[in-house]
Order: C-alpha cells, then sequence, then structure tokens
C-alpha cells in the first residue's frame, strides 16, 4: 500500500432516494482510475463507522441486471447508512470483480453455457476473484474512518481491510431478495466463494 495514494479531486452534494449524501472522487495515482465515497454526516474519528465497499457493477448498479445481487446491495447498503444517520459508501472501479466489463460480459456467455461465475472467469484466465483493496483502504484513511462496521458477506473483503491496516469492528450481513435470474449466482458465491448468509 505504500506505493500507493489517492488525490481527492471534488466533493458535491448529491441527494438519493436514501438521503442526502456528500459525493467525494478520488483519483488512484498508480492507474488513473476514480473512486467515490458517498458520505452521510461527519466520520472523522468515530468508532465502527458503517461502511460498504462496493465494487462496480455497470449492469446491476446502472441498468437494474437481474443476473447479480449488486444493484440491491448497493441501495440497501444506502438505506442502511441513512437508518443509522452516519456511514460511507466506498465505490471502487472494479467491474466484474476486477476482470473489467468487456471480459464480463465473456463471463456472461460462458455462464450462459452452463459455467458458474467462478469457472467461466477461470475459463477467461482470471481469478475467481481479482478484485483489491488498497484504494478502499486510503480513501477511508483519508476522511479519517479507522474503525468499521463491514457491511459485506464476503469473508475474503473482511481479511483483506484488516491486513490493510482498518480495523473490522463487526460484519453486518446483507440481505437483499433473490430472484430467479441471480439465484445460482448467489448460490455460487456461498457454495465456492465461502460469502456467509444473513445470519
Amino acid at each position: 500500500m505504500s506505493d500507493l495514494s489517492v488525490c481527492r479531486m471534488a466533493s458535491a452534494r448529491v441527494p438519493v432516494e436514501q438521503g442526502e449524501f456528500q459525493l467525494h472522487l478520488y483519483r488512484n495515482n498508480l492507474d488513473g482510475l476514480d473512486h467515490l465515497a458517498f458520505v452521510l454526516g461527519d466520520l472523522q474519528g468515530q468508532p465502527g463507522v458503517l461502511t460498504r465497499i462496493h465494487s462496480e457493477c455497470f449492469t446491476g448498479d446502472v441498468l437494474g441486471s437481474l443476473r447479480c445481487d449488486c444493484g440491491p446491495q448497493l441501495h440497501e447498503s444506502l438505506a442502511m447508512i441513512a437508518r443509522r444517520g452516519t456511514g460511507v459508501v466506498v465505490y471502487m472501479r472494479q467491474e466484474g470483480r476486477g476482470i473489467g466489463l468487456l471480459e464480463k460480459l465473456r463471463a456472461y456467455n460462458l455462464q450462459d453455457e452452463g459455467f458458474d461465475t467462478v469457472d467461466a472467469n477461470l475459463r477467461l484466465g482470471h481469478p475467481a476473484d481479482a478484485r483489491d483493496y488498497s484504494t478502499a483502504a486510503l480513501i477511508l484513511q483519508h476522511l479519517g474512518v479507522t474503525s468499521v462496521d463491514l457491511i459485506t458477506n464476503n469473508p475474503d473483503k473482511i481479511e483483506s481491510m484488516q491486513q490493510l491496516g482498518v480495523k473490522v469492528a463487526q460484519r453486518i450481513p446483507l440481505v437483499v431478495e433473490v430472484n430467479p435470474e441471480s439465484r445460482d449466482y448467489i448460490q455460487t458465491k456461498i457454495s465456492r466463494m465461502q460469502h456467509l448468509g444473513p445470519g
């Protein structure tokens, strides 16, 4: 993480369905990618800041694709933060678990042929999950967040954030509705990627 740095480029008030957030845009100096932090309230020095590290999903977040649970997870996380009154969603530019939109669409085609989401990525020559959370940790550091209540079902994300120096005070389960299109995808995350259930 020592070779990375992020710079806050701009901030603006953004009212959304769940509440009024402050949107901060950060740029990673190594790859030039822009990442976002949706902030509600004063986070500086607060213990157990309610936090979601959300990786970009154009198909789910923007188009409302039913193939995954990404869009509902993003909206539910914002709602959870709004209910608590403070928190942050760090929105990472890591489309398709880090493989990019082009390869994600190719993986979709393989899934339609019967491969699950893990095997589709592997068949394309990618790891099952290529995401990196170093930039997210730096953004949280810049926001003055050192301890989080992490909204996630992914134990690897918890371990990664702790290794990057962010104390995870507790895991907050993220429960969204399952539909017929997303059922196999979610089951694969549980059975092959050790994602946790709502309990």
